[in-house]
């Protein structure tokens, strides 16, 4: 009677067997991390004026992503989201910042040493070059909590770490694909440098450094050397300059992401931390 019992208290209801299937998982994840950011960006663009909607909607969508991100975790997948906790928060995420800047500056360097990136100038430093910064903040945490968070990590539990890193780096480049100017090359140097961000994730066990990279690689390149952003139109950043010549090593429309020197240059990267994390984790090796 009682093994009968026990056996009864252990089996799973059919709706916890379905939330246990990894598809679902990412599904439902993508889901309770994204779905407050049209919603948010819809009511704020209908109910308030253009001049009033500086900062705040982004801010605001930032902070039902974290929710929404931490939800999921601990409602679906059992577990606190240990990438996610705060100590440690600001060295990580300064880190990642120094990392993303850094790639940022030394592909522009190899630019210029190839002829194809003329530097013309400085503008006058601003307040509104901080402006974007509410923006990207938004887009890095939201696709580093879904591609790295949940698509990397629930396909790794499922399949293993080298999978996951094909895996969610393909998807991760794939969702670009309706930017402008997208190309065989962006696809690589996407999925490059989603190959980086998950080893960053594999390395850390934590979200933070891959926020960092992904927000200051994009503000260096839109905000710094007012350059293409994944095929979204340039502004007027710190420095005047100008990408001409074969689009192998410029990105053509997509911008400096779809370069040959920026597949280069994270890829050697990527390599390195790949290394890294793979020596760091158990078990891995065998994945």
């Amino acid at each position: 009677m009682m093994d009968s019992t026990l056996s009864m208290a252990t089996k799973k209801s059919p709706l916890a067997r379905l939330m246990a299937y990894p598809l679902v998982q990412i599904v439902l994840g993508m889901v309770f991390t994204f779905a407050a950011v049209p919603l948010v960006m819809g009511l704020a663009s209908r109910l308030v004026d253009k001049p009033y909607r500086i900062l705040w909607p982004q801010l605001l969508a930032v902070l039902l992503v974290w929710f929404g991100y931490r939800f999921y975790v601990r409602r679906i997948e059992k577990r606190q989201p240990a990438e996610l906790a705060i100590p440690g928060m600001a060295r990580e995420l300064g880190g990642g910042l120094l990392l993303g800047a850094g790639l940022v500056c030394l592909t522009f360097a190899v630019l210029a040493a190839l002829g194809v990136y003329q530097f013309s100038g400085v503008n006058a430093l601003h307040i509104v070059l901080l402006l974007p910064l509410a923006e990207l903040l938004l887009v890095g945490m939201a696709e580093e909590m879904m591609f790295r968070g949940i698509l990397f990590g629930v396909t790794r539990r499922a399949l293993g770490s080298k999978a996951a890193i094909v895996i969610s780096s393909l998807v991760f480049a794939l969702a670009h694909l309706p930017n402008a100017g997208f190309s065989l090359l962006a696809i690589a140097a996407i999925a490059t440098y989603g190959v980086l961000q998950a080893a960053l994730y594999m390395r850390t066990r934590r979200l933070w450094v891959c926020i960092g990279t992904h927000i200051g690689w994009n503000y260096c390149v839109s905000q710094v050397f007012s350059s293409t952003v994944s095929g979204h139109a340039a502004t007027d950043g710190l420095l005047r300059g100008e990408l001409a010549g074969n689009t192998v090593l410029t990105g053509g429309a997509f911008g400096v992401e779809a370069s040959l020197v920026t597949i280069l240059l994270i890829g050697a990267v990527a390599a390195y931390v790949l290394r890294l994390a793979f020596a760091s984790v158990p078990g891995t090796s065998r994945d």
